[in-house]
């Protein structure tokens, strides 16, 4: 079989081919082509994330501004209502009922309203302004200044208090709204002003866009987002963001959401837990996906102390591997953390998604494993037992969403003769689960392919430029730009950045001028849109490595559009930048080291309030008060897509876990 017809998913009938499920503990560093340090500096053991508030991780903004949690939103005043007797409501209600009976239409209007909508429809209309019905035009309009026109005539006729709107078919839908009407609406913005007169509690006039920072703990930015769109009732697509954050963290960040009032919003305060927004700002454009310069860390290392062999100092040993840190960087891995959490790595799953073998995919995704949600094992056990959807679907939990998606899929299709769905219902179920969900297993492969090759190319030819080599095309090296010939209907926007990146092999007149280092030097990941190195070495690594698996990295187009992969370039080498560290003693094992931005902007308005607050909280480190342990707090700046993992593994050598632990390897 060759390697293009392998690729293109059809030399191997998907529902004949059988996966081998391997039942393991999890994936390790070198299943995934993590093997190579930088320097030889040893490193010393420690363990981190032994509590969330250990790993702490703010945004920095494409302006180069590190987001921290400054508010926590604002307080509504509650208005001052003033208890009306019954007897008067009663004559209120009463004055109000008669004067809508009495209500009539001016003669102007109301002709242009009988010769729009009808007598009929007209006496409807009226109807509806007199006893709060509801109403549906017979009449459809079809052109748009009409339907436009017909909105203002409303309005105008019936004092603001008739809200329409134009149903799929162009008739007029119309009912009495008094809380919606546009009258009602100036007097909500006279409410929200500020003692200086400024609307909306002082951020200004209403805009599509409120951006605003979110303040997590121990939640990922997904289940972040379903928590709040699910308590406002509105769909996940209306809040965007620039980048995911950790899970076992507490981390602050930006987000952005649409169509929704400010006051909405700030509501949910009262019900978040574990989570605070504020930091609120209209805007007239959206977050999107990329839009940051990086992240910055600050970690506690817990426990820390160098093997008793080696007759070493911890602080010379940290002196030490922080300078070469600093200076030589780190391998840019692809963090465990990009595949997954189960036994079965997520690139295992990819790689049978871009064979385009449908039921072997699903059967690691519903395979019973050692690491998986324990709540989901019933599940996973009754469907290999009998393959039945339905009878699975009852047991699996709904935090399984790719499990649940296919479940729900092959419901809706029968078994063949053989006992089995067949082709299309597998390629139906896998098309079901979440597109985010589904691509991030192909693109879990190309982590692997890039991992592998990077290590290699570290081992090859170490951490100096050489010809061949690909470094990102400037704005300004027009000499060396390539014609961009790629066929835009077969180009994916959503697997590419909108920059149109591209890069270039160094040349020998390159190395010859010193313009370029190994911090310049990057490996695709594999796609159909992309440059391999030049080196015959280098490029003969992605065929090798894709080979095994069945596939060519020269053919990375496929039939399924989301699976059809552009490619993307990734610095080999990560620098940290403003990397300090701090050694810092304690004796209870669970006591605090660093503080969030929660704890300090709490503390730091008590003080200014003149309330009670803790000194040791004003700040983002807790004095040192001496003990029998030894923590180190290590802070760095790292570029986007970077793993913090992978900066603490250079320095600490030691394997990392998929949770984000560091652990010694055992030989």
């Amino acid at each position: 079989m060759s390697q293009k017809r392998a690729a293109e998913g059809n030399a191997v009938d998907p529902a004949q081919k059988k996966i081998k499920i391997e039942d393991a503990d999890g994936v390790c560093e070198k299943d995934v082509g993590i093997t190579y340090y930088i320097s030889q500096q040893p490193g010393f053991r420690g363990q981190i994330k032994q509590r969330y508030t250990d790993f702490l991780v703010n945004e920095i903004t494409r302006e180069g501004e590190v987001v921290h949690l400054t508010d926590k939103g604002f307080k509504v005043p509650k208005k001052k209502t003033e208890t009306v007797p019954d007897d008067v409501k009663k004559l209120q209600k009463e004055e109000e009922f008669a004067k809508r009976q009495n209500f009539t239409v001016e003669d102007e209007l109301k002709a242009q309203l009988i010769e729009i909508f009808g007598d009929e429809d007209f006496e409807k209309i009226l109807d509806v302004y007199r006893n709060a019905q509801k109403m549906e035009s017979k009449n459809s309009f079809e052109d748009k200044s009409t339907r436009t026109k017909i909105h203002q005539l409303l309005r105008q006729a019936f004092n603001n208090e008739l809200e329409s709107v134009t149903t799929g078919e162009n008739t007029f839908k119309i009912a009495r709204n008094n809380k919606n009407s546009r009258v009602n609406k100036q007097v909500m913005i006279q409410e929200t002003k500020d003692e200086n007169g400024v609307e909306n509690w002082g951020y200004g006039p209403a805009k599509e866009y409120i951006h605003f920072t979110l303040h997590k703990e121990n939640k990922d930015t997904m289940e972040a987002v379903n928590v709040m769109t699910k308590l406002m009732r509105v769909p996940n697509r209306v809040v965007r963001y620039a980048g995911t954050k950790d899970r076992r963290a507490v981390t602050c960040q930006r987000l952005s959401i649409s169509n929704i009032k400010l006051d909405r919003l700030n509501a949910l305060n009262r019900t978040l837990k574990g989570m605070i927004i504020g930091g609120y700002k209209f805007s007239d454009v959206s977050m999107n996906l990329g839009e940051l310069s990086g992240n910055e860390f600050h970690i506690v290392i817990r426990d820390a102390s160098v093997s008793p062999d080696s007759g070493a100092k911890l602080e010379d040993v940290l002196e030490a591997g922080c300078k070469s840190l600093s200076e030589n960087g780190f391998i840019n891995y692809y963090g465990l953390q990009r595949f997954g959490t189960f036994s079965i790595s997520t690139h295992t799953i990819g790689k049978e998604l871009l064979l385009g073998n449908w039921k072997g995919a699903i059967d690691m995704i519903l395979s019973d494993q050692v690491n998986v949600l324990p709540a989901s094992k019933e599940a996973r056990q009754l469907w290999a037992q009998n393959r039945d959807p339905n009878e699975t679907l009852v047991k699996m939990p709904r935090q399984c969403i790719a499990e649940n998606a296919i479940l729900h899929a092959l419901t809706n299709h029968k078994k063949g003769e053989d006992g089995d769905f067949g082709v299309g219902a597998y390629h139906d179920a896998i098309m079901k689960i979440p597109r985010n969900l589904r691509t991030m297993y192909v693109h879990a492969y190309q982590s692997f392919v890039w991992n592998k090759v990077a290590s290699k190319r570290i081992q090859l030819f170490g951490n100096e430029a050489r010809v061949g080599d690909l470094v990102i095309i400037q704005k300004d090296d027009k000499e060396n730009e390539q014609k961009d010939e790629r066929e835009e209907d077969d180009f994916d926007e959503d697997l590419r950045t909108s920059d149109f990146i591209r890069a270039r092999a160094l040349t020998q007149e390159d190395i010859d001028s010193n313009k370029y280092t190994i911090d310049d030097v990057v490996l695709p990941t594999p796609g159909f849109d992309i440059l391999y190195p030049s080196s015959e070495e280098l490029k003969q690594l992605y065929v090798e490595i894709m080979a095994a698996d069945g596939m060519d990295p020269f053919e990375m187009r496929r039939k399924v559009r989301d699976f059809s992969l552009a490619g993307s370039y990734r610095n080999i080498i990560q620098k940290p930048k403003g990397l300090e560290y701090k050694v810092i003693h304690y004796d209870d094992p669970v006591q605090q080291i660093i503080n969030t931005d929660l704890e300090i902007l709490n503390n730091q308005r008590a003080k200014e309030n003149h309330q009670k607050f803790m000194k040791a909280k004003l700040e983002r480190y807790m004095p040192d008060k001496g003990g029998e342990r030894t923590a180190v707090v290590i802070k760095f700046q790292l570029g986007t897509s970077a793993y913090a993992t992978m900066a603490l593994r250079e320095l600490m050598k030691l394997e990392t876990s998929r949770r984000g632990d560091m652990c010694e390897v055992t030989v």
